[in-house]
């Protein structure tokens, strides 16, 4: 008999088995062996190596008599599974042979699904369909051999189901606990880290990651994800905080330091070189604490300060660089003066002495400072001269004692002409002039002491 579409149809039948016919299970073509792989973590196989053949000889398990009957041998005999017309015997074996194959193949993908941990039930469903309909299959082939690895099937469908939901429950437990260490984790950055665009990264990170996790269960991952959620709104009020006060403080900089500059810029023309360069000390302490406001304007008000603060240093510099010259210029005429002035002899006349030391006194008030490092030295040349000629008129005193009171008198003169000059250079803010002048009143003071002393010892 054939279909509609002219291929041979397989007519269901069965018919004990003739004498001499071969047992089920002899020997057959050497078939492909396929074992069952497990899936990843599991450990269940099928209890024997799953064998699919690609090409079987269906001539060792049934046969196409010359009228077309077609006939499969099994351990329960041999029957008839169908009727061949569309071709000789040979080509019928060999349709019945295919189809066979093809019911093969179908028992090694479940074989294939067990071992992979596919849903066991669904498995074993199919595998008992299959079991159901292979005494009536229009196939010639292994039907016995078939029909034990359905029941392998069958049996290891309920262990490979356990371990499977074991398998599911475990990756639930264990992807459950990575969230909840994510979750962990995203509360400790949200409430403590500080590195703002690090800690954001990593949130982004963490996302990332919860997103590729799977398997939780859906109300327990409901409430991580709020853990999860509530703590990068956590973070990102405290970051946005965090950001808004510093805007502020910015914000603060900026105007504190608009001052400072303000207050550079009027300073920057005086000639109070002491205490406006104390003060621009001041300010730029007072800068460093300001704090820093936005980049950009931060950078043009530093700029803008420190020009102000250039301008300043700048003409002071330029006016110290004038007074030392200044000063050399006068060590260089006092050391001249004394050169002059060192061979003064009272031995050669006493009040041409005197005479040439007020001269070389006035001379050298005149000329003005002179280098810090230079003062003690010319200071000394000059005592050593006037100490010269003090000691000749304190001799003079003592061998002149009917001109002694004169003497005194003329003294006492000059200590108020030295305290005179000192009055005014007090008044004239010259302090250091006025204690110079003080000096030598007190110099005359001495002397006019002596003298008045030794007319009072004769």
């Amino acid at each position: 008999m054939s279909d509609s579409n002219g291929t041979a149809k397989a007519t269901p039948g069965s018919a004990p088995r003739p004498s001499g016919a071969p047992k089920p299970g002899g020997s057959t073509p050497h078939p492909k062996p396929h074992a069952i792989k497990p899936a990843p973590g599991q450990s269940v196989q099928h209890p024997h190596p799953v064998v699919v053949p690609t090409v079987t000889d269906p001539s060792a398990w049934g046969r196409v008599d010359e009228d077309g009957t077609a006939w499969v041998k099994t351990s329960e005999g041999e029957h008839v599974v169908g009727s061949w017309q569309a071709g000789d015997a040979a080509e019928g074996l060999a349709h019945f042979g295919r189809r066979f194959d093809d019911l093969a193949t179908e028992v090694a993908l479940l074989e294939a699904r067990l071992a992979a941990g596919a849903d066991a039930r669904k498995t074993k469903a199919a595998a008992l369909t299959l079991a159901e309909s292979l005494p009536t299959a229009a196939v010639i082939g292994d039907i016995d051999g078939l029909a034990r690895r359905l029941q392998a099937i069958t049996e290891h469908s309920e262990e490979a189901a356990a371990h499977a939901k074991e398998e599911k429950d475990r990756a639930r437990h264990e992807h459950t606990e990575r969230k909840e260490a994510l979750c962990a984790e995203a509360e400790k950055i949200a409430a403590e880290s500080t590195q703002w665009k690090a800690a954001g990264d990593r949130l982004r990170e963490i996302l990332d990651e919860w997103k590729s996790i799977r398997g939780v269960d859906r109300k327990v991952d409901d409430a991580l994800w709020k853990r999860y959620s509530k703590a990068r709104e956590a973070f990102n009020r405290r970051r946005g905080a965090h950001f808004a006060e510093l805007d502020r403080e910015r914000a603060a900089a900026k105007s504190r330091k608009e001052e400072l500059c303000e207050q550079a810029e009027e300073l920057s023309s005086s000639t109070d070189w002491v205490g406006t360069a104390s003060v621009f000390r001041d300010l730029l302490t007072e800068w460093k604490a300001a704090g820093r406001a936005p980049r950009e304007a931060d950078e043009t008000l530093w700029r803008r300060f420190k020009s102000a603060q250039d301008v300043f240093f700048s003409a002071r510099n330029a006016a110290v660089s004038e007074r030392d010259a200044e000063f050399e210029h006068n060590a260089t005429a006092k050391e001249e003066l004394l050169h002059t002035y060192e061979n003064i002899d009272p031995a050669n006349g006493l009040e041409a002495a005197r005479s040439a030391l007020r001269e070389l006194q006035d001379r050298w008030d005149a000329l003005g400072k002179v280098p810090r490092e230079r003062i003690q030295e010319l200071e000394g040349r000059l005592r050593a001269i006037e100490k010269r000629v003090r000691d000749a008129v304190d001799a003079q005193w003592r061998r002149s004692d009917p001109e002694a009171m004169a003497r005194a008198a003329q003294f006492r003169e000059k200590v108020a002409h030295y305290e005179e000059q000192a009055a005014k250079a007090e008044a004239a803010g010259k302090a250091r002039d006025a204690q110079k002048a003080l000096d030598q009143a007190k110099q005359w003071r001495e002397w006019a002491e002596a003298a008045e002393g030794a007319v009072s010892n004769l």
